[in-house]
């Protein structure tokens, strides 16, 4: 059969094509990192292409050259650390109340008017929160006057900090200038970046690029543009002429969404707020045209340039920095999905232009969305969150297994639902994981691992290649993790199969096999990135860096406790001595689960210790309560409700034939002397036919009358 060959989904082509590097085993990857936040909007990107590097290095062992850039440039940033300028200059001043009242209320009058005129829904629903949030804070101080509490101050100052920056930043955001002060605020996030990273087990790059640090290569990059006849200067900027490029013979714009060209909307996204003005877009030959360089306004951080002063375009920043580091073609460019237009489009045209060649990048890779509960990421939709915040509700190893369950470049929503099955992958995982170390640690001399194959085995080992092969292929296949994952799941179930029977026959499992298949887990899990430290079987215990020195130090104890546990059960079961036996489970449910330890009881075999996290077992230890609760309560129910059919039963039996249909008047009027009705409510007589039924139940109650009587009779 043939050998599968590593196929990767090239954006370029929207086709999956087979992945030759240019020079042999050399990968070389530009990667589009940061901005000015630290959301879980990149989340996605960040460990889907650490999974896909981790993957092409260690397990299809290319030579990967990995470089991601920070983007600490651009007009966002530069607005937003303009205005927390502004906004720490005007506390400093110490206000007094009653200005900072009044400077609210000025500042509230063209955000209210910005309100009444927004059309995009999300961006209202913002506004309208933060509209919200200062009424309320303005309502004590217009009622009690300023000076009837700080407190109430502090508040409105909070809630109306961004309605205050925008208005602070109109009056003198012009006069800010010092290029310092737009460095503060990229700083902090890319600090803030990397401990995420850390924190999420990415690898770093081998790489970082600073816009900041390559302005004089990026001057250099438009001028050579501009030298080849693609890029003109208007007013102190300089604008890529994209007709141009699209008409030259060997040249062809937006390759990755040529559907795309036209869209204002994406465009001015792509230039930046600050760069959309009137006078702005006037300035170019085309509304397609998009900028190189920037001629700085006021209030805007500036660099020298033939131009004048000014700053880099966004787009023409990745191409100068990645151009510096790998040269005139790359292996592969990565991103999110949602930069292919503009912003690659715009960087394959800048830098062939710059090149003047027609493949700067080879491959394409752009990774899916992530969505919230169904839903788009939004600060309005209160779906906003950090990486810190979903580092909180779980850890980075479930979020990486979260990721690896679905497709790289498909959207994934990120929901108690999908984390819920990270959850029980990592647990099955585990388990498989610490069964196969309790039997590797049964004694046995050097001869006595090898033991003879049965059928069992056989049949385990063949089922064994077949999920590798299948794991091989899948990841050949666009590195498709997810059913890799699956197929590696399967796995693990056919071996808990194999392990189950035999243990259910008295017989011990093949330990050579399984340690086999436990390894070859582990050491993909490790590929995958979510596995971490030299163990060569399972998850690390007791944090990094200690999991190796934590289980071969104290196993060999736990081994001694458990056995002796278990022969002081075996004398407690013969002499028949309850507390020794309360006092052993004690151990096993209380005290050894509180220092990370599992012992499982099997009747007619050794116990199986296990090392565990803590907290898992404290909440097996709280799910086991509930449901020894709840199975209390349904028992009692059961209990109470027999209870009552019985008491309902008994107050049945009390009452004497002749009471029967006595208390239904409104179905019978007339009675014989042994109490049967003889006519219906109307005076009809009673028909044959329903006679004959009232008698079946007349009798009945006489059988059922006559046995309580025999029951008080004998004294029950």
């Amino acid at each position: 059969t043939d050998v599968p060959q590593l196929h990767l989904y090239n954006s370029l082509t929207r086709a999956k094509e087979p992945f030759v590097p240019q020079k042999g085993n050399n990968v070389t990857w530009y990667c589009c990192g940061p901005t000015s936040s630290s959301t879980c909007s990149g989340l996605l990107s960040y460990i889907s292409f650490d999974i896909l590097r981790r993957t092409l290095k260690d397990y299809f062992k290319y030579d990967v050259l990995y470089c991601v850039n920070i983007t600490d440039i651009d007009d966002k940033i530069i607005k937003r650390a303009r205005q927390n300028y502004l906004v720490d200059q005007y506390k400093q001043k110490l206000p007094q109340a009653a200005q900072i009242l009044q400077d609210v209320l000025t500042a509230r009058e063209p955000f209210q008017a910005n309100l009444a005129s927004t059309t995009d829904p999300d961006k209202k629903q913002m506004l309208e929160k933060l509209n919200t949030a200062v009424d309320a804070a303005l309502k004590p101080l217009q009622a009690f006057g300023c000076d009837h509490s700080f407190s109430p101050v502090k508040v409105l100052l909070e809630n109306a900090k961004d309605m205050l920056a925008d208005w602070l930043d109109k009056q003198f955001g012009s006069q800010v200038t010092e290029n310092s002060i737009f460095s503060l605020l990229p700083k902090y996030w890319e600090g803030e970046y990397h401990k995420d990273m850390e924190a999420l087990n990415v690898l770093a790059p081998d790489v970082l690029t600073r816009v900041s640090e390559y302005v004089p290569e990026i001057v250099d990059f438009v001028k050579k543009i501009i030298s080849n006849g693609y890029g003109y200067e208007s007013n102190g900027s300089v604008y890529f002429d994209t007709s141009k490029f699209d008409t030259s013979s060997k040249h062809s714009y937006a390759k990755l969404v040529p559907e795309a060209v036209g869209d204002q909307k994406a465009l001015q996204e792509g230039e930046g707020d600050l760069s959309i003005s009137a006078d702005r877009l006037s300035e170019k030959k085309s509304q397609n045209d998009f900028a190189l360089w920037k001629a700085s306004k006021p209030g805007e951080p500036s660099w020298d340039s033939p131009w004048g002063k000014g700053r880099p375009g966004w787009h023409i920043e990745c191409s100068a920095m990645a151009g510096s580091i790998l040269g005139e073609s790359m292996d592969i460019h990565g991103g999110g999905f949602d930069l292919r237009f503009p912003h690659h489009d715009n960087e394959l045209a800048q830098s062939e232009a710059y090149f003047d060649n027609d493949c700067w990048v080879r491959y394409f890779l752009h990774t899916g969305h992530l969505t919230i509960a169904g839903c788009k990421m939004s600060k309005s939709l209160k779906n906003f969150i950090t990486i810190k915040d979903a580092l909180a509700k779980n850890t980075a190893r479930q979020l990486r297994l979260a990721f690896l369950m679905h497709s790289w470049k498909d959207t994934l929503d990120y929901s108690s639902n999908t984390m819920e099955s990270a959850v029980q992958y990592e647990k099955f995982m585990n388990e498989f994981f610490l069964n196969v170390k309790d039997l590797l640690r049964a004694p046995t001399d050097i001869t006595g691992q090898f033991e003879k194959w049965e059928d069992a085995e056989m049949e385990l080992n063949s089922s064994f290649y077949d999920r590798k092969s299948a794991v091989h292929k899948a990841l050949c296949d666009n590195i498709d993790t997810r059913t890799a994952m699956e197929e590696m799941r399967v796995l693990v179930g056919q071996s808990n199969s194999y392990i189950a029977s035999r243990k259910s026959a008295k017989l011990r499992p093949n330990r050579l096999l399984v340690e086999s298949i436990a390894v070859y887990l582990t050491n993909m899990l490790k590929i995958f990135g979510a596995i971490e430290g030299s163990d060569p079987i399972g998850f690390p215990m007791g944090g990094q860096g200690q999991s190796v020195d934590l289980e071969s130090t104290v196993m060999p104890y736990l081994t001694v406790l458990s056995e002796f546990r278990e022969n002081v059960r075996k004398i407690a079961r013969e002499q028949k001595v309850t507390e020794l036996l309360q006092l052993c489970d004690v151990v096993r449910d209380d005290t050894l689960p509180e220092l990370g330890v599992r012992l499982e009881d099997h009747e007619g075999l050794p116990t199986v210790v296990k090392l565990v996290d803590k907290e898992t077992l404290l909440k097996e230890k709280e799910e086991k309560k509930k449901m020894e609760e709840e199975k209390v309560r349904k028992k009692e129910e059961a209990a109470r409700k027999k209870q009552e059919q019985e008491m309902a039963k008994l107050a049945k039996m009390k009452i004497p034939p002749c009471e029967l249909f006595r208390s239904e008047t409104d179905k019978y009027s007339t009675f014989d002397e042994t109490g049967f009705p003889t006519h219906d409510a109307e005076g009809k007589e009673i028909s044959k036919g329903q006679a004959k039924k009232l008698r079946k139940l007349y009798e009945a109650q006489e059988k059922l009358h006559n046995d309580y009587l025999q029951m008080n009779h004998n004294g029950n």
